[in-house]
């Protein structure tokens, strides 16, 4: 009986060691996760410096206006999706071979993309043209792809401008593509 005594006695101071410890490393997880989080969504607001041959130039920051009016010309970036994807056909060795490409258009600005969904008819039938006019040897390399997404680029650029005034689109970008 005794020795059944001791044995509670030290299971018991076991079984508090192993809880301390428990609550030990839940607490040091929770403080270094609060920590990380006030760094990370607190870091950041120090004054933009301009950088002459990588030093920074004492009292020379850069004017909030400056700095507002660089990013109005950028813009925000907008993806106006095509509503359907391209399904067409394209020669290739011994047999013709049918491609489904889903197409994003990357447009820099609210007045773009609003210009790109009011044009979509004629970014279709634009792409549409240029597609179609690849081969399956072309498309089945990756220099192909980008080939044809440079040049379905330019070719929607050139038929946006004389209508809109700018170019619009900056990217044209491939979501899907399936050649059988």
């Amino acid at each position: 009986m005794a020795d059944d005594a001791v044995e509670n006695e030290e299971a018991q101071g076991g079984g508090k060691k192993k809880m301390i410890i428990i609550i030990a490393a839940v607490l040091i997880i929770l403080i270094g996760g609060g920590a990380g989080a006030y760094f990370f969504l607190m870091g950041g607001d120090e004054p933009t410096t301009e950088m002459v041959d990588g030093e920074t130039l004492p009292g020379e920051e850069v004017e909030p206006e400056e700095q507002e009016a660089e990013e109005a010309t950028v813009g925000d970036a907008f993806y106006v999706g095509m509503p359907r994807p391209f399904v067409f056909n394209v020669p290739g060795y011994g047999r013709d071979r049918l491609v489904q490409i889903k197409v994003q258009l990357l447009v820099r600005g609210g007045e773009n993309d609003t210009a790109a969904r009011k044009h979509i008819p004629l970014i279709e039938d634009t792409l549409l043209t240029v597609f179609s006019s690849s081969n399956a040897e072309k498309l089945s390399t990756n220099i192909g792809k980008q080939e044809l997404r440079q040049n379905a680029l330019e070719a929607v650029q050139k038929a946006l401008e004389p209508i809109v005034g700018n170019s619009v689109v900056e990217q044209v970008l491939f979501i899907g593509f399936v050649m059988q």
